[in-house]
């Protein structure tokens, strides 16, 4: 993996990791408090948590490509069952080195919740940012369907969560990049669209499920709401703070991580 030593902001790519072939990120600090790894959500990258990473000064970061995405694009595309295996692979290699929290964006969160389910013997803790749970609580006016032209999917899908306008603005190479995601992007659409995958009641992780107070605060609440009150997962919400809160609010993100973490080990 030679290929991948260039660097991410706060982040930089490892050459071997506990799954083989998927591309890790990490930023590690000599005595650190606990590891965070991160989990990215549909048409991500791990490389976008470099600005969380750089301000959670006294924890090891980890996050990473996940298949079908971008440097791990080469594993091919992945169910959410082999999503969730290779985040227990991850979480099992890092908790021989430090107490773990999983912070999922998005899908990253469901993915997040599986492994925590998976392997409560490794994460202490799990966040989940505004992730899709329609099995708890299903959202109108999500999209009905999903067509086959998976680059296509991706453009809409880009222009329908970040804005038309950053699309214009991203140059042709990534475009391109983006609609090359796209077939682990409709993967992760269509793990979601049918019955529950797990069961939340089993978690013996210290959970919470974040959201921002933006054009969507009134369905995250009713669904935090509900994960609340029937397994005992906390709510947090973060005022200013929109689906992308990673990119565009990290401080105030690593602000939530540390306290969480510290609640979680009281």
């Amino acid at each position: 993996m030679s290929s991948l030593t260039r660097r991410a902001g706060g982040l930089h790519y490892v050459g071997t990791s506990a799954v083989e072939g998927l591309a890790v990120l990490e930023r590690r600090h000599r005595d650190p408090r606990a590891s965070v790894i991160c989990v990215h959500g549909g048409l991500d990258r791990g490389g976008s948590f470099s600005r969380l990473a750089r301000r959670l000064e006294d924890f090891d970061v980890i996050a990473y490509d996940r298949r079908g995405y971008q440097a791990s694009r080469g594993l091919g595309v992945a169910s959410l069952a082999d999503h969730v295996a290779d985040l227990v692979t991850l979480a099992r290699a890092e908790a021989q080195r430090a107490r773990l929290l999983i912070f999922g964006h998005s899908m990253g969160g469901v993915i997040a919740l599986g492994a925590a389910l998976e392997a409560p013997d490794s994460i202490t803790a799990a966040v989940a940012y505004e992730s899709p749970l329609p099995w708890i609580l299903p959202r109108e006016h999500s999209r009905p369907h999903l067509g086959a032209d998976a680059g296509e999917e991706a453009e809409i899908f880009f222009k329908r969560v970040v804005s038309p306008g950053a699309w214009e603005r991203l140059g042709e190479f990534e475009r391109e990049s983006r609609r090359l995601d796209g077939p682990a992007l409709l993967a992760d659409l269509h793990s979601v669209r049918g019955p529950a995958p797990y069961d939340l009641a089993q978690l013996r992780a210290v959970t919470a499920y974040a959201h921002g107070d933006a054009s969507l605060a009134s369905y995250y609440r009713a669904l935090a709401g509900l994960l609340e009150e029937r397994y005992g997962i906390r709510e947090i919400e973060m005022s200013g703070a929109g689906h992308g809160a990673h990119l565009s609010n990290p401080d105030q993100l690593a602000t939530l991580v540390r306290h969480f973490w510290e609640s979680a080990c009281e």
